[in-house]
């Protein structure tokens, strides 16, 4: 089968998300998606401003009141449980956004010992050893012990941004003196010295009872939601060592057919296959490498080589492992990884991944729904308007009906490349045609069995019908900046 994910949110997205997905769950089943990513569920320190990342009880699920209210920005529990529960009806796999890195918005302050480091390298002291407070104590007095009645304390952390010495505030990058020592964990992306700590209270995965504990609420997790996969955030800041002996966990305890996909950023794909082997292929990867060859492309225009689109891909390394997205709620704009792929580009890099062969492709909420918001920037007020992508629903179709068979490459031109996919006893060929530069064509010789055929862009960007001669064998076009699937015209 031809997966699709949806991305089902997006960061500025107003909220009421689970009650809006169970409304639109039909028609997504219909475009041909079949599988939903959604946020992750659980109480944040900023309640109904925060997205889900700034992780306060992952046991509360909009169910307890607690920072503020009983719904998080999304909606409460029993509409969360609703709404997996209307994909499964319509056939669609839920994939959860699980936060592992840190806590934020602690109950109560501890005196601990701690350093401070420069944020540009992770190694270096730049104070001495002082005892300061910090909001490294979750009680969570508002869930009182249901369902777990661990106490989250300093011993469980590695890290924090934020402590009080002698009534004096201080911000930056602090590590706490615990039981393993006054370091870093190793097992970790070595960016900035050492990217163990990334935000918040920093989680100790070194602690054998924290390490339990996260084994116990994932078990709870999934009998409770009835998920089919999680997408982990933000695994270059955790413990390889934990996410692998967390993940086995879950896969041989839980739900073997657990579907786990991972944020492991970077822009080398030869990165994401080092950290994809150690973890023995059990989580799968975003292919981060490819959506920064979609952005590139899309601001070089035809100065770019697109016979080099797929090179230096994670797609090219271990297609299997391999989650293909356009853009995502980090990149698009006034994000912290802000690379948003120009509008005109769009189609292009939804035709790569939507219609290759081995690609698992992500489809951003935006670029289907359209999205309107303003944020703030410089201190200024910034709307931005995106657009949806006019042709995916064409696309996810295309995909439905022939993205199948063996595929053959046409990437030989720096602006105008081409792929067949031959199909297969239930599915038409096609081809797929695009330009970044002026109008194109490619000559392609589909072998004997397409002889006297005639051809039609499915996405009707061109008009002209096109004929393939005795040895199956035409010239096909696309229009400037655009891309064309030609298909063989039905008869009636």
């Amino acid at each position: 089968m031809n997966g699709v994910i949806i991305q089902f949110f997006h960061w500025y997205h107003p909220g009421n998300l689970w009650n809006e997905f169970a409304e639109k769950a039909e028609y997504l089943k219909d475009l041909g998606f079949t599988a939903v990513w959604f946020p992750p569920a659980n109480k944040c320190s900023l309640n109904m401003e925060g997205r889900g990342y700034d992780v306060y009880d992952l046991y509360d699920l909009g169910e307890f009141d607690q920072k503020g209210s009983i719904p998080t920005r999304y909606g409460t529990k029993a509409e969360y449980l609703m709404a997996i529960e209307k994909a499964h009806e319509v056939g669609m796999s839920v994939y959860a956004d699980i936060v592992l890195n840190h806590r934020m918005g602690g109950d109560e302050e501890e005196k601990i010992m701690v350093h401070q480091l420069s944020e540009e390298n992770r190694n270096e002291r730049i104070s001495e050893n002082m005892e300061v407070s910090a909001y490294t104590k979750f009680t969570f007095p508002g869930r009182k012990g249901v369902y777990s009645n661990f106490i989250w304390d300093h011993h469980c952390f590695s890290g924090i941004d934020y402590v009080i010495r002698e009534g004096e505030e201080m911000k930056g990058v602090f590590k706490i003196h615990n039981e393993y020592g006054e370091e870093w964990t190793d097992a970790v992306s070595h960016q900035f010295g050492n990217y163990d700590y990334l935000m918040g209270a920093d989680i100790e995965y070194r602690n054998p009872y924290v390490v339990e504990e996260m084994k116990k609420w994932i078990r709870w997790y999934m009998e409770t939601t009835k998920v089919d996969g999680i997408r982990l955030d933000a695994l270059k800041h955790i413990s390889s060592n934990f996410l692998k002996d967390w993940v086995s966990y879950i896969k041989t305890e839980v739900n073997p057919e657990c579907f786990v996909l991972g944020e492991f950023w970077k822009d080398e794909a030869e990165k994401i296959e080092y950290f994809s082997d150690k973890m023995s292929d059990l989580i799968s990867c975003f292919d981060t490498p490819l959506h920064y060859n979609f952005f590139k492309a899309s601001q070089d225009g035809k100065d770019y080589d697109m016979s080099r689109i797929l090179k230096g891909s994670f797609l090219e390394k271990k297609p299997v492992f391999s989650v293909s997205f356009v853009e995502n709620h980090d990149t698009q704009q006034l994000q912290a990884l802000e690379s948003a792929v120009k509008d005109w580009f769009k189609p292009l890099a939804y035709a790569i991944i939507l219609l290759t062969d081995e690609a698992y492709p992500c489809i951003f909420y935006p670029d289907l729904f359209g999205a309107d918001y303003i944020d703030i920037k410089d201190e200024q007020e910034v709307h931005i308007i995106m657009p949806k992508v006019e042709e995916l629903p064409g696309l996810l179709e295309a995909r439905k009906l022939f993205a199948y068979g063996k595929q053959t490459d046409y990437f030989d031109h720096p602006n105008c490349v081409a792929f067949v996919r031959k199909g297969d006893e239930k599915h038409a060929d096609c081809i797929v045609i695009m330009s970044n530069s002026e109008e194109g064509y490619k000559e392609i010789e589909l072998g004997k069995e397409h002889a006297d055929s005639v051809y039609t862009d499915f996405l009707k960007n061109r008009h002209e019908e096109i004929y393939t001669d005795k040895d199956g064998k035409a010239v096909f076009t696309v229009n400037s900046s655009s891309v064309s699937i030609w298909v063989k015209k039905q008869t009636p």
